[in-house]
C-alpha cells in the first residue's frame, strides 16, 4: 500500500517512461490515447440520466405523485392519470438526450479511430489512435494529423527539421518549426534501430501549457536537455515534411490539447432555472389549497358531516369519535386533493418543452440562409436544450484568427516614391472608385509565375514597371529579397511557406509583378527579375523580433553591398537619412490613409555599405553573437548602428481578409445591445487593426484604452485611470431622453437610429496584453476590470491563453448574471466554448475541436446574425408565449376543481370525467400549443435581422419571468372563476324544453369541460401571430377531436358521463351560457390587446404593422428602393501602429546556420496558391448595418 502511494505521489510530480518498453510504462497506468466528449454509456445512461431528469422538480413531485396514487384510500383518480404522461415525458426526454450523446460518441469514434502507424517489436504496424500508449514510437508522414504529444526523434528533413501546422490549436495557419536532438537525429528511419531504442525521457506531469516543456531524455549514458521545441502536439498537422518518428509522452486526455477542452457541463437555460423556482411556487401554492381544503373539510365533517353517516357513512379506518373522525377524514383529504389539483403542476410541460426545443433545432439545421456552399456546411445545432438561450445573449466572446478573420493576407495598395498605387480613379470627378466583383483586374498572365488567385486593379503600376521604374523595381526587388521565406516545390508548381501570412502575402505580390523568389542556400538567394536570374550573396540577416519590429538583410551583387530593410513606420522613419522630408511627407500620408482602411502596413528602405565598414561591423557582430553575457543587448546596438541613415523606397499595405460579413454581422448584433469581446493570441497591433477592419473599434470613440502593464500595481493604477475618465465623462453628459416614437431610416446605414436607444456613439474600447490580464483576473483587481470593461463598447484582449479566455468568461458569468456566448473555431478555443452558456464552434478550416466541444456550429461568423437575431429571437419568444399560455390554460383547468370543493363539502370529489383530466393536457389542448412553440413569429425573419433592437425583450427578460408568471395564473384564476361559476348559474335551477332538471353534476361537469375548451383554443387564436396550415389543423382539429373523442370514450367504450354532453347540446341553454361566457372572457382580453396595440404599441407591434404595409404595397415598390450592398470599410485618422507582423521571430537564425536548407534542386514552374485582394475600401460610405426601415412608425 505504501509503495503504491509513493508511485502515485511520483505520478503526480512527474512523468516517466522508457520508449517501447511497454512492461515499464503500464506500471504507472498512463491514460490511453483514447478521448471522450459523450456523457453516458451503455450502461450508465439510464441511471444518469433518470438522475439528471428527476433533478427537475416537477418529475420528482411527479414520482412522489405517483406512489401517493397507488393508496386506494387517498386517491380518487387511478395512478394510470399520472403513471403514463410521467412515463412518456421521461421516455420522450430520454430518447431526446440519447440522441444527443450518440452524435458525440460518432464525433469521438470518427476521432478514436484515426489510422496512425505504430512500431511494435521492430515493425510498423497500422493502429487507430485509440490503441496508441504512452511510451509508443509513432511514424507520421506528411498532411497527417499528430495522434498525440509526442518526442520528435528524427524527421526527413535536413538537421532534424519538421514544420507544422497549428490551426488545431491556436487557430494560425502558418508553420511552425520543430526540430529533434542532433543525438537521435541519425536514427533516421531505420525501423529496427529506432525499434531498439530505450532511452528513458523524465518530464513534467500532464498541464495545459502549450508553449512550455521541460523534461530530460537520458540515453546511451548521456543526458539531454527537452524543450518545447522537441515536441509535436497533438492535433498538428505535419507539413512539408515527408516523415518523422517520435515517442509519445502524453495521450489522450493528459494531451496538452485535451487538458485545454475543459470538462463537459451540464448547461440549463435560464429558463430552466426560471421553472424550477416557479413550480416550487406552485407546489407550495397546491399545497396552501390543500391545507384550505383540509381545514375546511374538518370543519364540515365536524358542524354537518357527522350527522349524515347514515346517507354517507365514514370509512372503517375513520374512528367513530366526532373530533378524531373529522380530523383523519380531513387529513387523508389533504392528499386526495393533491392528487385532485396536481394539474395545476403539469407535467405535459417538460415533454412538450422538450418537442418544441427539439422541432427549432431541426429548423436550425434546416435553414439554408446558414449553409455555405464553399465548405458544403449547413448550421447545426449540436444541441436540442438551449434554443430559447438564444435570444437572450448579452456577451459574445469571439477568437479573433479563423473566426473573424480568414487568416489570408492580401497584397492591396502600396507607395512607391510618394506615389500611392491601388486606388482606381475616376478620371471626370477625380474621386475613389469602389472597387466590385465586377471590377476587372489587371493582366499579369505574361508572367510564368503569376498566381490566378492574386487580384491587383490600378493598371498604373503594371505601367510604370513596363515602362523600366527605377523606384518601383526597387521596391518590388527588397520584397522579392528581404524575408525568411522558404520556397518548395510541389506538383510542379513554385510554393511559399512563411512564418507568418503577412511575409507570405508581401513576397507572393512581388512574384506577381515579375520578381519571384526562387530559391535560397545558407549563403545566397536566388530571383527573377522581370525573368532575369539574379544570385545574391546573403551576408547577414538582421531578423525580426517584436522589440525591434524591423526586419533587415544584407546582401552582395556585382561587388555592391546593400543593407535592405522593412518594418513599421514609426521605427523606419526614426532610422531615415536626412533631406528627405517631400518624400516622408507624402508617404506618411499614405500611410495614414492605408492604416485608416484598416490595412496592415510596413515600410521599406534600403542603405549602400561600404566593405571595409562591413568587414568590421561583421566581426564586432560576430563577438557579439558568441558572447556568454548580455548577448540580445549587444546583438541589438550592433544591429542599431548598421541600421541607420535609411534612404525610403515606399510603403506596402496588405489585408488580412475578414470573413465576408463580418463588419455587418457586429454592428447589427451591437446594435441589438450585445456587447462583443474579443479574445485572441495574436499581438496587440494586430488585434487593433482587426478591430478598427471589422468595427468593434471607431473613431467616433472617445478614448481607446490600453492596459499592457507588466506587474500587479501598474495594471492596478492603469485601471483606476480609466475608471475615472470614465466617470468623469458619465458625470458630465447630457441625460438621455426615452422617446416613445421610434424612427427608423435607411439614410443611416449602418447606425443604430432608434431614437430611445440611447448612446449610439461615442463610448469607450478596451484593449489588454495578456500579462496584464493575469493580474487583472487575480481576485483582488477582477472586479475593477470587470467594472471598467462592462462600461465599454468593445473589449478586444491579446496574447491570451486558451486558459485566460475562459477565466474571462466565466468572470462575466459569475458577477453580471448575464447570458454569454463564445464562438471560435480553434482547439485553443475549447475551454471558453465550455465556459459560457452557450458554444459555437466555426465549422471551417481549422479543425473540428471547437465544433466536437460546441452546442451550435455554423461555417461562417456572419450566419451568428441570424442564429441569434432569428433564430435564437423566435425561440425564445415561442418559448415565452407557449408557457405563458400553458401556466393560463392549466389554471383555468384545474382551479374549476377547487371552486367546486365549496359545493361538495370539500370531499376532493372531481368536476370533469376523469379521462378529460388525463387527457385535457395531452390531446385536447396540447397540439394547438405545440404548433405555437414551433410555427410562431411575430416579425418575419428579414425584418428580425432589419430591426436588431427586436432582440432587446431577451436581453431584459422582459416575455417570460416572474411577473409574467403571475399575469398568467391570475388569467386562469379569473377565467376559472367565470368557467364555474355562469355555467352554475345557468344550470342551478336549469330546466330542459321538457320541464326535466338538468341540474346534475355530470351534465354541469360536460358543460363546463366543453366551454373550457372552447375558451382556451380561442385565446390560442388572439395569441397566434403567424397563421399556418399547422396551425389552423391543431386549432380546428383539437375541437373536432374533443367531440369526436367524448363520443367514442362515453358511448363505444361506456364511461361514466355517458350521454351528458349529448343532453346538454341539444337544449338551447348550453348554447346561451357557452356564449355568454366566451363574451365575459374573450371581451375583456380583446379590448385590452387592442388599446396596447393601438395606444401604447411595442416595437414589435409597430414592426408588425410595417410588414403588413409593406406586404400590400410590394407589387408597388421600384427598383430604386433596393440598397445596393455598402462597402465594408469607412475613412478614419490612424490611431495605431500599422505595422503587425503575426509572427514572433522569424526563420533568419535557421536560415543563416544552414538547419533549415533542403538539398534539392528546385525546378521552374508556374506557382498556384496566390492570395485573393479584397474589395477597394470607398472613403466616403460608412460601416453598414443592415438598414432598419424607410417608414416612420
Amino acid at each position: 500500500m505504501k509503495g503504491a502511494k509513493n508511485k502515485q505521489v511520483v505520478k503526480e510530480t512527474e512523468r516517466r517512461i522508457i520508449a517501447n518498453d511497454p512492461e515499464h510504462n503500464a506500471q504507472y497506468n498512463y491514460a490511453k490515447n483514447y478521448i471522450k466528449t459523450s456523457k453516458y454509456t451503455f450502461f450508465n445512461f439510464v441511471p444518469y440520466n433518470l438522475f439528471e431528469q428527476f433533478q427537475r422538480l416537477a418529475n420528482f413531485y411527479f414520482l412522489c405523485l405517483l406512489v401517493l396514487q397507488l393508496i386506494p384510500v387517498i386517491s380518487s383518480l387511478t395512478p394510470v392519470t399520472t403513471a403514463v404522461p410521467l412515463i412518456g415525458v421521461l421516455m420522450v426526454t430520454a430518447i431526446k438526450d440519447a440522441y444527443d450523446d450518440y452524435q458525440r460518441h460518432r464525433s469521438d469514434n470518427q476521432v478514436n479511430r484515426r489510422k496512425s502507424l505504430v512500431l511494435r517489436n521492430g515493425q510498423l504496424k497500422e493502429e487507430i489512435w485509440s490503441k496508441v500508449e504512452v511510451g509508443d514510437v509513432i511514424r507520421m508522414e506528411n498532411n497527417q494529423f499528430v495522434a498525440a504529444d509526442i518526442l520528435l526523434l528524427s524527421t526527413s528533413e535536413p538537421n532534424g527539421l519538421c514544420y507544422i501546422e497549428t490551426s488545431e490549436l491556436d487557430g494560425e495557419t502558418n508553420l511552425k518549426c520543430k526540430q529533434c536532438l542532433p543525438e537521435t537525429e541519425s536514427l533516421g528511419q531505420d525501423d529496427a534501430r529506432i525499434g531498439a531504442f530505450r532511452g528513458e525521457i523524465r518530464c513534467e506531469p500532464p498541464n495545459n501549457q502549450l508553449n512550455k516543456f521541460e523534461g530530460v531524455l537520458n540515453w546511451e549514458g548521456k543526458q539531454h536537455s527537452l524543450d518545447n521545441d522537441k515536441i509535436l502536439l497533438r492535433g498538428c498537422i505535419l507539413r512539408n515534411t515527408d516523415w518523422c518518428y517520435g515517442v509519445v509522452i502524453f495521450a489522450g486526455k493528459d494531451t496538452k490539447l485535451m487538458m485545454n477542452s475543459g470538462k463537459t457541463k451540464f448547461k440549463r437555460t435560464s429558463i430552466d432555472r426560471l421553472l424550477n423556482f416557479i413550480i416550487l411556487g406552485i407546489v407550495f401554492f397546491l399545497l396552501s389549497m390543500c391545507l384550505f381544503c383540509t381545514v375546511a373539510c374538518g370543519i364540515w365533517e365536524s358542524l354537518t358531516g357527522q350527522y349524515f353517516r347514515v346517507f354517507l357513512p365514514w370509512d372503517s379506518l375513520i374512528p367513530p369519535d366526532p373530533p378524531g373522525g373529522p380530523a383523519v377524514i380531513a387529513l387523508l383529504v389533504f392528499f386526495s386533493y393533491a392528487i385532485v389539483l396536481n394539474t395545476v403542476v403539469p407535467i405535459s410541460l417538460y415533454v412538450s418543452v422538450e418537442v418544441i426545443r427539439l422541432c427549432q433545432s431541426f429548423l436550425i439545421n434546416w435553414d439554408d440562409a446558414m449553409y455555405h456552399p464553399p465548405t458544403r456546411n449547413h448550421a447545426k445545432a449540436r444541441t436540442t436544450t438551449l434554443n430559447e438561450e438564444l435570444g437572450q445573449i448579452e456577451y459574445i466572446f469571439s477568437d479573433k484568427t479563423g473566426t473573424l478573420t480568414q487568416n489570408i493576407m492580401s497584397f492591396n495598395k502600396c507607395s512607391i516614391a510618394g506615389r500611392s498605387y491601388g486606388d482606381i480613379i475616376d478620371p471626370r470627378t477625380g474621386e475613389f472608385l469602389e472597387i466590385s466583383e465586377y471590377t476587372r483586374p489587371v493582366d499579369l498572365s505574361r508572367n510564368p509565375y503569376h498566381e490566378s488567385n492574386f487580384k491587383f486593379y490600378d493598371q498604373s503600376l503594371v505601367d510604370a514597371l513596363d515602362g523600366g521604374d527605377p523606384d518601383c523595381e526597387a521596391f518590388f526587388r527588397l520584397l522579392s529579397l528581404c524575408h525568411t521565406v522558404m520556397p518548395e516545390e510541389s506538383r510542379g508548381k513554385l510554393e511559399y511557406q512563411a512564418q507568418s501570412p503577412d511575409e507570405g502575402a508581401l513576397v507572393s505580390a512581388a512574384r506577381n509583378f515579375g520578381f519571384v523568389f526562387k530559391s535560397r542556400t545558407p549563403n545566397s538567394i536566388t530571383i527573377f527579375a522581370k525573368g532575369v536570374q539574379e544570385v545574391y550573396e546573403l551576408l547577414c540577416i538582421l531578423d525580426f523580433n517584436n522589440v525591434r519590429k524591423r526586419m533587415s538583410v544584407i546582401l552582395k551583387r556585382d561587388g555592391k553591398i546593400r543593407l535592405f530593410c522593412k518594418g513599421a513606420d514609426s521605427i523606419i522613419y526614426e532610422r531615415l537619412k536626412e533631406g528627405q522630408d517631400s518624400l516622408k511627407y507624402h508617404t506618411q500620408e499614405h500611410l495614414d490613409r492605408f492604416a485608416g482602411d484598416g490595412l496592415r502596413t510596413l515600410c521599406l528602405a534600403y542603405k549602400d555599405l561600404d566593405e571595409e565598414y562591413f568587414l568590421d561591423w561583421k566581426g564586432r557582430h560576430h563577438e557579439a553573437a558568441v558572447s556568454l553575457e548580455r548577448r540580445e543587448e549587444k546583438l541589438d546596438e550592433i544591429y542599431e548602428e548598421i541600421e541607420k541613415n535609411l534612404i525610403l523606397l515606399g510603403a506596402t499595405a496588405i489585408e488580412d481578409k475578414l470573413q465576408d460579413g463580418v463588419p455587418q454581422t457586429i454592428a447589427n448584433l451591437a446594435v441589438a445591445g450585445i456587447k462583443i469581446w474579443v479574445l485572441t493570441g495574436d499581438k496587440q497591433e494586430t488585434a487593433i487593426n482587426i478591430g478598427y477592419s471589422c468595427q468593434l473599434l471607431t473613431d467616433d470613440m472617445l478614448e481607446v484604452f490600453i492596459i499592457d502593464a507588466h506587474n500587479a500595481s501598474d495594471v492596478e493604477d492603469q485601471l483606476r485611470k480609466y475608471r475615472e475618465e470614465i466617470r468623469n465623462v458619465t458625470a458630465t453628459k447630457q441625460p438621455q431622453t426615452n422617446l416613445s416614437v421610434v424612427t427608423f431610416s435607411d439614410e443611416g446605414v449602418g447606425q443604430d437610429n432608434l431614437s430611445d436607444a440611447g448612446e449610439s456613439n461615442g463610448g469607450f474600447a478596451l484593449v489588454i496584453n495578456g500579462h496584464s490580464l493575469v493580474w487583472a483576473l487575480n481576485p483582488k483587481l477582477e472586479l475593477l476590470f470587470l467594472e471598467v470593461a462592462s462600461q465599454c463598447r468593445s473589449v478586444i484582449c491579446c496574447r491570451v491563453t486558451p486558459l485566460q479566455k475562459a477565466m474571462v468568461v466565466d468572470l462575466v458569468k459569475r458577477y453580471k448574471k448575464a447570458v454569454t456566448l463564445a464562438v471560435g473555431d480553434g482547439a485553443n478555443d475549447v475551454s471558453m466554448i465550455k465556459t459560457a452558456h452557450i458554444g459555437v464552434g466555426i465549422s471551417g478550416q481549422e479543425g473540428l475541436q471547437a465544433v466536437l466541444a460546441s452546442d451550435y456550429s455554423v461555417a461562417q461568423f456572419r450566419f451568428l446574425e441570424r442564429l441569434l437575431l432569428v433564430h435564437g429571437r423566435w425561440s425564445y419568444y415561442r418559448m415565452c408565449k407557449f408557457l405563458r399560455y400553458f401556466f393560463y390554460k392549466n389554471f383555468a383547468f384545474t382551479l374549476c376543481h377547487f371552486w367546486f370543493a365549496f359545493f361538495v363539502a370539500f370531499s376532493a370529489q372531481t368536476l370533469f370525467d376523469p379521462m378529460f383530466i388525463s387527457v385535457y393536457n395531452l390531446f385536447y389542448t396540447s397540439m394547438p400549443v405545440l404548433a405555437l412553440g414551433i410555427f410562431e413569429q411575430d416579425v418575419n425573419a428579414k425584418n428580425s435581422i432589419k430591426f436588431p433592437r427586436l432582440y432587446t425583450p431577451g436581453l431584459l427578460n422582459a416575455l417570460f419571468n416572474k411577473r409574467e408568471f403571475f399575469r398568467s395564473a391570475l388569467h386562469g384564476f379569473l377565467t376559472s372563476c367565470v368557467l364555474f361559476f355562469i355555467p352554475f348559474g345557468a344550470y342551478y335551477n336549469g330546466m330542459d324544453q321538457e320541464g326535466r332538471s338538468m341540474a346534475d353534476q355530470q351534465t354541469f361537469g360536460s358543460v363546463v369541460a366543453t366551454i373550457l375548451v372552447i375558451v382556451v383554443t380561442m385565446q390560442m387564436c388572439l395569441d397566434t401571430s403567424y397563421w399556418t396550415l399547422f396551425n389552423h389543423i391543431t386549432i380546428w382539429g383539437s375541437l373536432i377531436f374533443y367531440l369526436l373523442l367524448q363520443y367514442f370514450y362515453n358511448f363505444v367504450i361506456g364511461g361514466e358521463y355517458v350521454g351528458a354532453l349529448s343532453k346538454a347540446m341539444g337544449e338551447p341553454l348550453f348554447y346561451f351560457t357557452t356564449l355568454l361566457t366566451i363574451v365575459v372572457l374573450m371581451l375583456p382580453v380583446m379590448a385590452w390587446r387592442f388599446y396596447w396595440v393601438d395606444v401604447r404599441p411595442n416595437l414589435s407591434d409597430k414592426v408588425r404593422f410595417k410588414q403588413r404595409h409593406d406586404a400590400k404595397m410590394a407589387s408597388k415598390r421600384s427598383e430604386h428602393d433596393m440598397l445596393r450592398t455598402p462597402s465594408a470599410r469607412r475613412s478614419r485618422r490612424s490611431v495605431r501602429s500599422g505595422y503587425a507582423f503575426a509572427h514572433q521571430e522569424g526563420f533568419g537564425r535557421l536560415i543563416t546556420s544552414g538547419k533549415i536548407m533542403r538539398p534539392r534542386n528546385m525546378k521552374q514552374g508556374p506557382m498556384s496558391n496566390g492570395r485573393a485582394t479584397n474589395l477597394r475600401p470607398d472613403n466616403k460610405i460608412s460601416l453598414v448595418a443592415p438598414a432598419p426601415s424607410t417608414v416612420e412608425v
